[in-house]
């Protein structure tokens, strides 16, 4: 009687090795549940035999191959939905290690993100390795490093094939290894390491992922399958996020380009400002220029929308205000009145936020106006406090703008602080609670840092968003709008 064939089962490759059955999976000891281990037992007969032969046995061993498939298919599921809930490179990158360690059955291991393309970025994480530890290895010769081989193509391969992992089960034993690369394992405390190309014909060579192991060991068949799936996978997602990532930098590099290159120097004031553009590309900027008989003129504003076409709006409507504020900025009303007919003339479709300060520091006197724009904030040793400002409509919102102007005097060492709603946004909170917690921020700002704008600037940042203004808005972790720009631009009266 011939022995039963596996039956085509839709979404299973039959073609998988069968799951071992004679010792325990390495992946047990990384954390894998056991209803996810990648096989079982064979049945025994009650002599204590196993079922191996007959049709009992062979529908036996057919059922627990299937069961070893599905349990495989399901890990795989498990694995890549939570890879697909990383947003960027970083988180991307820690998550692949941690899942191909459970994958392989090891403990520690290293992520070098190195696309082949050299548009980076270029990326090195760490599992189990502190950031010591990782300068340690990357001491060792890069020709004589697995993950060296597989970026560098030092390995010999068939025209246009994609590089192969990289195994060294015991590297004690190894004779020919490289002396340092010896002495750093033997430093470190590992034995063993399982190197796998992040490389598809797709999106080509990426980087390289590396497990070490603490005792020689290397990865079984079936794990090998198992993480050749998982990391072909990976490597499409973590290109996904790569061009992410390449696109927000040309786009956040256009931004910057629009914005003042460097802060005009007036007597009688301090200039600070910190931007950063969101994800997306928003329309946030700021600007501050000086003009006739010694005054000053300050702005920031919205524009609505994202991406390029909000980035040019922006652009054209700080370079109109810059006009309009040399020739009338003594009346913000005025300037604000002008953008406003420009922008409803011109681009309809779009809306836009803005504040335009008139400041003439020898005499401490600010004149400003608000289009539907966040209040400016006061900063100083006897107050902290919002400026009245009138309540209006956004520009491009009304048939005619029009607002009553705001006159105030700061005191001596006092600060006047102008941010887009994009801080207060990134917040995650309600906008009540994001002004109640800004005004917090620049109330504590410590008695040390009240004479430096810029420190006043970055303490505002790290107490408003306690994640940091470079990385808020790319992990989405805090629950904020992540898209949105962040503008500060601080002014210190003397």
């Amino acid at each position: 009687m011939s022995t039963p064939r596996a039956p085509k089962v839709a979404g299973i490759d039959s073609t998988v090795p069968s799951p071992p059955h004679t010792t325990a999976h390495p992946g047990a000891r990384a954390g894998i549940p056991a209803t996810a281990s990648l096989g079982a037992p064979l049945p025994t007969t009650a002599a204590g035999g196993p079922v191996g032969s007959g049709p009992i046995g062979g529908a036996l061993q057919l059922q627990d191959r299937l069961a070893g498939w599905v349990s495989d298919l399901t890990l795989l599921q498990e694995l890549t939905e939570s890879l697909i809930r990383t947003g960027s490179l970083d988180g991307a990158l820690r998550e692949v290690l941690r899942a191909g360690a459970a994958l392989v059955g090891a403990r520690r291991g290293m992520a070098v993100l190195e696309p082949a393309d050299g548009q980076g970025p270029s990326l090195t994480v760490g599992l189990g390795l502190a950031h010591a530890e990782l300068g340690t290895i990357e001491t060792v010769p890069r020709s004589v490093t697995s993950y060296g081989r597989i970026l560098d193509g030092l390995d010999p391969l068939p025209e246009g094939a994609l590089p192969r992992p990289v195994a060294h089960p015991d590297l004690r034993s190894e004779e020919d290894l490289d002396p340092r690369h010896r002495e750093v394992a033997a430093r470190l405390g590992y034995a063993a390491s399982y190197a796998l190309p992040l490389a598809t014909e797709a999106a080509g060579k990426l980087g390289a992922l590396v497990w070490l192991y603490d005792e020689p060991a290397e990865p079984t068949e079936r794990q090998r399958h198992l993480i050749g799936l998982y990391g072909r996978f990976a490597t499409e997602h973590l290109a996904r996020l790569l061009e992410v990532e390449r696109a927000r930098v040309r786009i956040a590099t256009v931004a910057e380009e629009l914005l003042p290159s460097r802060l005009p120097r007036v007597p009688g004031v301090q200039l600070a400002a910190r931007h950063r553009t969101g994800p997306h590309g928003g329309g946030d900027w700021y600007d501050a220029l000086p003009l006739p008989e010694g005054a000053l003129g300050l702005a920031v504003g919205s524009v609505s929308g994202s991406g390029p076409s909000a980035l040019a709006a922006m652009g054209r409507l700080r370079a109109s205000l810059r006009a309009y504020a040399v020739m009338e900025g003594e009346d913000p009303v005025a300037v604000l009145s002008d953008l406003e007919l420009l922008l409803r003339l011109t681009e309809p479709a779009r809306s836009a936020t803005a504040l335009f300060a008139f400041c003439e520091p020898a005499a401490r006197r600010i004149v400003l106006a608000g289009a539907g724009h966040t209040p400016p904030l006061l900063i100083g040793e006897q107050r902290t406090e919002y400026v009245e400002t009138s309540l209006s409509a956004p520009l491009g919102m009304l048939s005619c703008w029009e607002a009553p102007s705001v006159e105030l005097s700061p005191a001596p060492g006092e600060t006047v602080l102008l941010y887009t709603d994009g801080l207060l946004r990134r917040t995650g909170d309600a906008m009540d609670r994001a002004f109640a917690r800004l005004h917090a921020a620049a109330a504590s700002v410590p008695k040390a840092d009240r004479a430096d704008p810029g420190a006043i600037a970055d303490h505002v940042l790290r107490t408003v968003l306690p994640e940091g203004l470079d990385t808020a808005g790319t992990h989405g972790t805090h629950g904020a709008d992540d898209g949105e720009d962040v503008v500060l631009l601080a002014a210190r009266f003397e």
